[in-house]
């Protein structure tokens, strides 16, 4: 997929114009898109809750009036703390979702490779009133660098049931989906499939019978190089910084005589990635077992399991290095999540901006000194 420029503000007004409005109508003042707008602009250019984005909003009042009505000024930020508590987090994250698609051409790279995972907002908790941290489970298009959706939950043991859940904001027709070791559960694969997607899993100990199942069965092919079995591999080495890292990922069809098998909708083969780490002399290694519901073509297998970590390394690392979410103290479960979902999509803007030798850090700082800058990363132009 790539970016295609939007050329003004009003495009993105047309993809809020559904959003339900969650204010008093007794005295209502501000429009409920200048609320918006001013909002994610806020969090683009660095501030981290509702004063900031007041204090951000009046210093830039005059770039604002080029683009928004605001009939009664700048919003206090007791008006945006009250949307932002209060605005129905599935409605809004559909009318981002309008102006993802929006920004999106096809092209021929393949399947769009979608990763599901958690991720905690460790200070968020509240004692007083006994809530542990925030869990947000969410799904990242690797390729693109961009969230697509995101469900809040009070515990990471939910995050099983937060899955589901979250599948349902996002389109995965034709996508790959791929899921850390708690997702490997069969309602989650059957989800996937019933949703027209494909599903790449890694088999842990939560699944101990198929987990051992399939490892019996690689043990016992890879003593003789699968010389009975039809069997697609590939394999990738790279060296850095004194390191030298192979990997040997190797794919079969799913046996007949696999435990459960009847079990996994879609099941179609079974993947094993080998990971060695040379260093100094020194090797080390490791093992991963997976099942899809893919074809057996090891290189696209590679691409999904390798993949998966994108939204470890390029969304989560992010959000903590560029935004500082672990260091937020919002207590309120609803505005937490909504910000969470702002900085989020903020991220995913920012990622698109095309001057790659600037840092992510270094781009939000300029989205906030330079409204020229914002206006690139908002519409691709400057405004």
């Amino acid at each position: 997929m790539a970016v295609q420029v939007r050329p003004s503000i009003k495009d993105i007004k047309n993809h809020f114009a559904e959003l339900p409005d969650p204010r008093s109508t007794i005295n209502l003042r501000h429009l409920l898109i200048d609320v918006v707008v001013i909002s994610l602009c806020g969090v683009l250019a660095g501030a981290d809750g509702p004063v900031a984005i007041e204090v951000w909003a009046t210093a830039h009042r005059d770039w604002l009036r080029r683009h928004l009505k605001l009939p009664h000024g700048i919003p206090s930020h007791d008006t945006l703390r009250r949307f932002l508590e209060r605005v129905d987090p599935q409605a809004f994250q559909r009318c981002f979702a309008a102006w993802i698609e929006s920004l999106l051409i096809p092209d021929s790279e393949g399947a769009r490779l979608l990763s599901i995972d958690g991720k905690t907002l460790r200070r968020s908790h509240d004692r007083k009133h006994k809530l542990g941290p925030l869990h947000l489970v969410s799904v990242w298009a690797s390729d693109q660098g961009l969230t697509l959706g995101q469900v809040a939950t009070e515990e990471k043991s939910n995050e099983i049931t937060a899955i589901p859940a979250v599948l349902e904001l996002v389109d995965v027709k034709g996508a790959i989906v791929t899921i850390d070791a708690m997702g490997c559960q069969k309602a989650i694969a059957e989800k996937i499939i019933d949703r027209g997607g494909d599903y790449v899993l890694p088999v842990k100990g939560n699944q101990g019978l198929l987990e051992r199942a399939v490892e019996a069965y690689f043990d016992e092919h890879l003593e003789d190089d699968f010389a009975g079995v039809s069997v697609s591999r590939f394999e990738t080495e790279e060296k850095h910084h004194g390191r030298i890292e192979r990997r040997t990922y190797l794919q079969v069809n799913v046996p007949d005589t696999l435990a459960g098998r009847q079990e996994w909708a879609g099941l179609r083969t079974l993947g094993i990635a080998i990971r060695t780490r040379e260093t100094a002399g020194q090797e080390t290694g490791e093992v991963q077992c997976y099942i899809s519901s893919l074809k057996r073509n090891a290189k696209q297998f590679a691409r999904a399991a390798r993949g998966h970590w994108g939204i470890e390394n390029s969304c989560h690392w992010s959000l903590d290095m560029t935004f500082r979410e672990d260091e937020s103290r919002v207590r309120d479960r609803r505005l937490a999540e909504t910000l969470a979902w702002l900085r989020r999509f903020a991220l995913s803007l920012l990622k698109q901006h095309p001057d790659t030798k600037k840092s992510l850090v270094m781009k939000r700082r300029l989205a906030g000194w330079s409204t020229t800058f914002l206006s690139q990363v908002l519409f691709g132009v400057p405004t």
